[in-house]
């Protein structure tokens, strides 16, 4: 059970919508290495570690991917907030927008959704700490 602090650690206030901006800081939010695939990686491979103690820091590890979710979305959401549909068509937005409008739906900038391909939960101990230090841009 997690506390959750009805807020932002660090505020977004963005200003001026700019989609095109937006549909690549949406791939942060469900494309392969984005906040959604890493919060999940995280907590589904926190199971079948041996020592508690590490089954505990990928459990804070997922939790903290969470939290950059939502400043990702929070991003995304400010980024497209008040469009024109003039701004939509022109920014190459309208792809989306048909589908989802202004909502935050995880997917890749080329637009390939979310899919549980995107982490990787193997059960072994080392194999599952190399694919973390792999997404996350670790030198091995």
């Amino acid at each position: 059970m997690w506390s959750y602090e009805k807020r932002l650690q660090y505020p977004v206030n963005i200003k001026e919508p700019n989609a095109k901006i937006a549909q690549v800081i949406m791939s942060q939010y469900g494309g392969p290495d984005g906040e959604l695939g890493a919060s999940m990686r995280y907590l589904s491979q926190r199971y079948s570690m041996p020592y508690n103690e590490v089954s505990a820091v990928l459990t804070d590890i997922g939790t903290e991917e969470l939290a950059h979710l939502e400043m990702v979305s929070t991003i995304v959401h400010q980024l497209t907030r008040n469009l024109s549909m003039e701004e939509i068509e022109k920014s190459g937005f309208a792809n989306y927008y048909v589908d989802h409008t202004v909502g935050i739906w995880p997917m890749a900038a080329g637009g390939i959704p979310f899919n549980s391909c995107e982490f990787q939960s193997k059960g072994d101990a080392i194999t599952d700490l190399f694919e973390d230090m792999a997404a996350d841009g670790a030198i091995l």
